[in-house]
């Protein structure tokens, strides 16, 4: 079962070693797995945190059923959905998977920065110190009603003198640390567990969804002067704040891209499926010129097919999305603000996510957020399908990106972990064995 508190169960990978690795993507709208074999890369000017390039050697994809807002709402249904997105991305790869890493999006996803500080008596600094330090944070952030997915180390200190990246091997009376905890409830955590172990998988390693994003879609200046990433899910919109290359917090709203469908649905009174076409279609949160002349053919919910179709000027569909598109943006932006959080960000935020592909939403950023705003989409990821590079698959990329840089977060040491279970054979007949004698 999954630990109160320590995140990570996943090993770094090992520098000049080609390994394979297994994410699922469980969203409200979509399910989507890849499996990727990561091959070690030359050191190069672009990319600079990434150690190894990720090719996708298996994809599988299919509409999302029994999960809402990232929460198991119905456990057969997402154990059917997330069985068969998986089996074509295993058909496609050739191999069983036995273990996946996952994204949280569900359980109120929250960050907290905490600070611990332990003497040395003026000696140097050993990895024995830096783990006596992190555990100190540890034990004083751990709550029984609240998992940890990640505890980011974002600077040492070392006496007062702050700004310290790697502090082994420095002299010194007091060290002293910053983590940014990020944690989600326990209980839809282990909703999310008990549908995986239904579909005969482990769970490698939790990844938070804003955190992902920001992985796949920042480049490397970005996270260093100070940078937000925006994900504008299905039914969920998630926040991630950078600063000096390190994750400092991460945030989620229970709104998306599916509720300003569902509004399309009611105020003109067309199915679901159809409002999602005219969304996509036609769709825009900043009034053009001629959107009073143009006229979108509308069929009425219940309508037959040989009643003519009505019609609506694109305006009122304007007018439908943008009141929500600027609710989601100024609960994001007061959330931020509340934290502090909006100074931290500098002047930049990215937007990436399948609902933010939305004509005009920048320009909508701009003007609600007050800063930059870019389209992000996930960068440095070879094989993906056309119809999988667009910035609805970010956090997919982005938990690719994440065994490259999980040797920062601090876990507690535990036994050897296989990331995918392409060569467990053994590991499974005896396991059979066991259980059928």
């Amino acid at each position: 079962m999954m630990t109160d508190a320590m995140t990570s169960r996943l090993r770094p990978l090992q520098p000049g070693r080609t390994t394979l690795v297994a994410v699922l993507d469980i969203g409200s709208t979509k399910i989507c797995c890849v499996i990727a074999r990561l091959s070690p890369r030359p050191e190069g000017k672009s990319l600079r945190g990434r150690s190894h390039k990720a090719e996708v050697i298996g994809f599988g994809y299919g509409p999302s059923s029994g999960v809402k807002s990232g929460v198991v709402t119905d456990i057969e249904k997402a154990e059917q959905a997330i069985r068969s997105v998986v089996g074509m991305a295993e058909r496609a790869a050739g191999l069983t998977l036995e273990s996946v890493l996952v994204n949280v999006t569900a359980g109120r996803l929250g960050s907290e920065t905490f600070s611990a500080a332990v003497s040395l008596d003026g000696q140097e600094v050993e990895k024995a110190d830096l783990q006596r330090v992190l555990r100190a944070v540890n034990e004083r952030s751990v709550r029984p009603e609240r998992s940890i997915i990640h505890a980011l180390p974002i600077g040492y200190s070392l006496d007062g003198q702050k700004g310290i990246q790697d502090p082994k091997g420095m002299v010194g009376d007091k060290l002293g640390v910053d983590v940014a905890v990020v944690s989600s409830e326990t209980l839809a955590m282990r909703n999310l567990e008990l549908v995986l172990h239904r579909c005969h998988l482990q769970i490698e390693a939790l990844v938070a969804t804003p955190y992902a994003s920001g992985l796949a879609t920042l480049v490397d200046d970005e996270a260093q002067l100070g940078v937000a990433c925006l994900d504008f899910g299905g039914a969920t919109t998630t926040v991630s704040v950078f600063n000096e290359g390190h994750l400092c917090y991460a945030d989620a709203i229970a709104i998306g891209g599916h509720h300003l469908t569902l509004d399309i649905a009611r105020q003109l009174s067309v199915s679901v499926a159809d409002a999602e076409r005219l969304k996509t279609l036609y769709g825009s949160v900043l009034p053009g010129q001629a959107d009073e002349r143009d006229l979108i053919p509308i069929q009425p919910v219940g309508a037959s097919h040989d009643e003519a179709p009505g019609q609506v000027a694109r305006s009122v569909l304007t007018r439908i999305m943008r009141p929500r598109i600027e609710e989601i943006l100024t609960a994001i932006r007061d959330r931020m603000q509340a934290t502090g959080m909006m100074d931290l960000c500098g002047r930049r935020f990215v937007m990436t996510g399948g609902a933010s592909e939305m004509t005009g939403l920048p320009e909508v950023a701009r003007r609600v957020l007050a800063r930059n705003v870019r389209n992000g989409r996930p960068m440095g990821i070879a094989g993906l399908p056309e119809m999988a590079r667009g910035a609805a698959f970010a956090t997919v990329g982005g938990m690719l990106v994440y065994p490259q840089v999980c040797s920062q977060e601090y876990a507690e040491p535990r036994g050897a972990n296989k990331l995918t279970g392409t060569d467990g054979y053994f590991a499974r007949v005896g396991q059979w064995l066991k259980t059928s004698f």
